[in-house]
């Protein structure tokens, strides 16, 4: 497996841009493969890794995800086409529908069929990067604009069909429009014991498009933590599974909810999401089971975390993405160059 880890704070956690930096600049060192950037209401994802481009050697540098609604189709393009120069061609474009709360409260858009939007967005994006003249004619996007004084025009920077595109999607649907026209897939919520429920619809996707699921870069993980007292690191990362079920989304919407549903874990996600919205925040975490802890992440000891790696390497998995923790930038990459190396031992023991 190859590793991934992801740099600065979708919502800002106050740390220092050059802390963000030199964290990357040690996972380029430590042979990390990508590097994805976040954005949800705080940084926003293109800045820090076009900074990044010009202080790193070999790491790919990821928009993980650009949110389709903030931006269109045509500037995301274009965007994409400059990273791809300033970075000497390292960049990878990842986008998703991103959710309700966000859309509609943030950029006051609607997020009504949002799949619909992203097939017609992607169709857009690739059409430009591919040196074509843009035009289209869909439900949501027309170009050029009827009735204006507008034409079909294509973007003067040179053509690049073969960028990455990776796509951010959890439900059925949207998993086999991924597995259609995607070179990879940005997963969350993913449990590798029930690597089926997301690779199903992917492999499905591949198959109406001539190719199949060996052809897409499965990019999955959690955050990886190695401590022999197993039950204070379980208790330390409950409160993030809380705000996962709880909070990322509306109590109407929520597709980190509905994915671990579907991944066995309905009576929990029921329970701790009623909670968080009732406001009951502290018993929201409480409520949430230690064996989904354990199964969304690689924490525990040394030997657990080893097995998490394998699971996930069988499920199917090529890249692993990592979520270090430290109290200290120092102590973040110490981790960080321990965990890539477990990966590494790990992935060369399973093909021995």
């Amino acid at each position: 497996m190859r590793t991934a880890v992801g740099i600065g704070n979708a919502y800002y956690d106050g740390k220092p841009f050059e802390e963000t930096v030199a964290f990357a600049q040690a996972a380029d060192r430590a042979g990390v493969d990508f590097a994805w950037s976040a954005e949800a209401w705080g940084m926003e994802t293109i800045v820090p890794l076009a900074y990044l481009a010009a202080v790193t050697d070999n790491i790919r540098l990821g928009t993980g995800i650009i949110q389709i609604s903030a931006r269109v189709p045509a500037m995301t393009a274009m965007t994409a086409a400059t990273m791809a120069m300033v970075s000497g061609d390292r960049f990878v474009l990842g986008f998703g529908v991103s959710g309700p709360q966000v859309v509609e409260g943030l950029h006051g858009a609607s997020f009504s069929q949002p799949l619909s939007r992203l097939k017609e967005y992607v169709a857009i994006v690739k059409m430009a990067l591919a040196g074509e003249k843009i035009q289209f004619e869909g439900k949501h996007y027309v170009l050029p604009r009827p009735g204006g004084e507008g034409k079909p025009l294509r973007l003067s920077t040179p053509p690049k069909p073969d960028l990455p595109i990776y796509l951010a999607t959890l439900g059925p649907a949207s998993l086999e429009f991924t597995g259609a026209v995607a070179d990879g897939w940005l997963g969350t919520s993913f449990v590798p014991e029930h690597a089926d429920i997301f690779l199903d619809p992917i492999a499905r996707g591949a198959e109406s498009a001539g190719r199949s699921l060996a052809d897409i870069d499965i990019q999955v993980g959690g955050t990886i933590e190695i401590d022999d007292d197993v039950e204070a690191v379980i208790d330390r990362h409950r409160p993030a599974m809380a705000f996962v079920l709880g909070a990322m989304g509306s109590a109407k919407t929520n597709f980190y909810n509905a994915a671990f549903m579907r991944a066995g874990f309905e009576k929990a996600a029921v329970e701790v999401q009623g909670l968080w919205v009732s406001g009951n925040r502290e018993a929201a975490t409480a409520a949430v089971p230690d064996e989904l802890v354990l199964a969304a992440n690689l924490i525990g000891d040394e030997a657990m975390v080893r097995e998490r790696i394998r699971a996930y390497h069988q499920a199917g998995v090529n890249t692993l993405r990592l979520g270090v923790r430290g109290r200290e930038l120092d102590e973040r990459i110490a981790n960080l160059e321990h965990a890539v190396e477990l990966v590494h031992q790990e992935t060369k023991a399973s093909a021995a």
